[in-house]
């Protein structure tokens, strides 16, 4: 495996921010790192770039272990932070050099004229880092990022604040840049995942509760569906489950209307269920205000898997395994 986690922690005072993540990605992988704000996300990019120590566990990138040989260990990765630290003072090209001369390139002008191209910055290079839209200012840190031809690239939210033309640029550059690296980024946007990445990880908590190729997760995604119904009169739950078709039922509070608004759970088999919800409310004599007929999606799947306290890891055939054992890193009681 190109970048390795095996059961990382990172405790910050009495609160654990990451907790037993293990996973591996291997080379021209292009892997998406989701979960809500405040899951871990950005310190364990942080752990893997060497940025800061872990508090349990290990990582390595490269074969180099981030906590020991962490100076070599960023010559080989190119690392984009959440949020992108410039010197707002220099032209662009000026903090490119800089860049450059840090990672001590023999080749810089090239190299410089090449991540310009690349990143779509030659309309704003002779301006100053502070005179650029956010978007562009988001292209100098892809720039800054790619210009030491890194083996492995770890992107904190890379699309941040660039226009619908910016976006599709962009992934096309990451998918690109994927057949050769081994790319780890986090996003919010869903779409992104889908459009990009081979395989999720998903954490929640500071653990990782899904680790599935993407094509997998969407499966799981579109091959549910639900049907939405609303009643003028509460409906207990057990008139829905002799229904063909309807695998469960719970209520969506709407106002004050409690169980009055049932989200029936569907089987592949449920085609006519809207019949059969009119006729029981006929024969029940409920009252049967509408329905609405949905298909579950990647974003559904996602708040299924953050909701509460942690639901136990989901690992789908083929990806890595991940460790789910306390006995490194518990929390202090």
């Amino acid at each position: 495996m190109v970048l390795q986690a095996d059961q990382l922690g990172k405790l910050y005072g009495q609160q654990w921010a990451v907790r037993d993540l293990s996973f591996g990605i291997g080379k021209g992988e292009i892997v998406g790192f989701l979960g809500p704000n405040g899951a871990g996300k950005s310190t364990t990019m942080k752990i893997l770039t060497g940025f800061i120590p872990p508090s349990a566990g290990k990582a390595s990138v490269c074969g180099l272990d981030v906590d020991g040989e962490s100076l070599e260990l960023r010559r080989r990765i190119g690392y984009l932070p959440e949020h992108n630290p410039l010197y707002l003072d220099l032209y662009v090209v000026e903090y490119l050099e800089f860049v450059a001369r840090l990672f001590g390139l023999s080749r810089k002008r090239e190299r410089i004229r090449e991540m310009i191209a690349m990143t779509g910055l030659e309309p704003e290079r002779h301006k100053r880092i502070r005179q650029l839209s956010k978007g562009y200012r988001q292209r100098v840190g892809l720039a800054q990022a790619m210009i030491n031809d890194p083996e492995v690239l770890i992107l904190d939210e890379p699309t941040t604040g660039l226009d619908p033309n910016q976006l599709a640029d962009i992934r096309e550059l990451i998918r690109e840049l994927g057949r050769e690296k081994t790319v780890l980024l986090s996003t919010h946007i869903m779409q992104e995942v889908q459009a990009l990445c081979d395989r999720v990880l998903i954490i929640h908590q500071g653990r990782l509760v899904a680790d599935s190729p993407t094509a997998e997760l969407a499966a799981r995604a579109s091959g549910t569906e639900t049907l939405t119904v609303r009643f003028k009169e509460p409906v207990p739950g057990e008139a829905f489950a002799r229904l063909r078709g309807v695998t469960a039922a719970k209520t969506l509070p709407e106002g004050d209307a409690q169980a009055k608004v049932w989200q029936l759970q569907l089987s592949p088999d449920a085609t006519d269920i809207e019949e059969a919800v009119f006729r029981l409310a006929v024969d029940k004599g409920y009252t049967l205000l509408g329905s609405e007929r949905s298909k579950q999606n990647l974003e559904d799947v996602f708040r299924a898997l953050t909701k509460g306290a942690g639901p136990a890891p989901v690992v789908a055939d083929g990806a890595s395994k991940t460790g789910a054992s306390d006995s490194k890193s518990s929390s202090p009681s």
